[in-house]
């Protein structure tokens, strides 16, 4: 079955764990990492989770998994380790137009979490479709060795300046193909950043 890859604004929505052990704790870190307003059911815990209730990052309820638990949620996931549970909570999400995924059952999963390298606001999400978790490690090291660590802030500068761009300049072929050179030019943060200088020098041709 072919994925649609997609980047979702998770800020603010609800999200439901079902499990708390280390797997869980690993999906509650992204979600949180996202934004989500995450609640977990789980009758134990590992520490950070424990810790991250104690904070208020989460809400933790110390109980089995019982029907009803994901209504209200955006996005679900089953971390136990019974599959039977793991599959109570895909069936109900299902039921509930839930999107969810039950950890290492991907016939269970309505989408993966994928392996991803970050650089600031660049992200790089790679996925087997859950036919090979091993490969797309292995692809995300290759990945994060090949990055440069700078290339978050180069990501800044480059937003920075396609916002000034977009301001000095209407809609064109020619605006566009500007920002698709100023992508391939090493970008910094000062005045005098030879970037910026073209894409003023641009924006002065087009104002003449």
């Amino acid at each position: 079955m072919s994925l649609f890859p997609i980047f979702v604004k998770l800020a603010g929505r609800s999200a439901v764990v079902v499990g708390a052990g280390a797997i869980g704790e690993g999906k509650i870190r992204s979600l949180l990492e996202a934004g989500a307003k995450v609640r977990v059911i789980a009758p134990e815990a590992t520490a950070a989770v424990v810790e991250m209730a104690a904070a208020g990052e989460i809400r933790w309820e110390r109980r089995e998994y019982r029907e009803g638990d994901v209504a209200g949620a955006f996005i679900a996931v089953a971390a136990t380790s019974a599959p039977d549970v793991n599959h109570s909570v895909y069936a109900e999400a299902r039921e509930r137009g839930v999107l969810c995924n039950a950890v290492d059952d991907p016939p269970y999963c309505d989408f993966y979490f994928p392996s991803v390298v970050r650089r600031g606001d660049l992200q790089v999400a790679i996925s087997t479709a859950g036919e090979s978790p091993a490969l797309a490690m292995q692809l995300r090291k290759e990945l994060n060795e090949a990055l440069s660590q700078e290339m978050g802030e180069w990501v800044r500068e480059l937003g920075r300046l396609r916002r000034e761009v977009l301001a000095a300049e209407p809609a064109s072929e020619e605006r566009k193909l500007l920002l698709h050179k100023l992508a391939g030019m090493p970008v910094c943060g000062a005045e005098a950043c030879p970037a910026r200088q073209v894409a003023r020098e641009h924006a002065a041709e087009v104002k003449r």
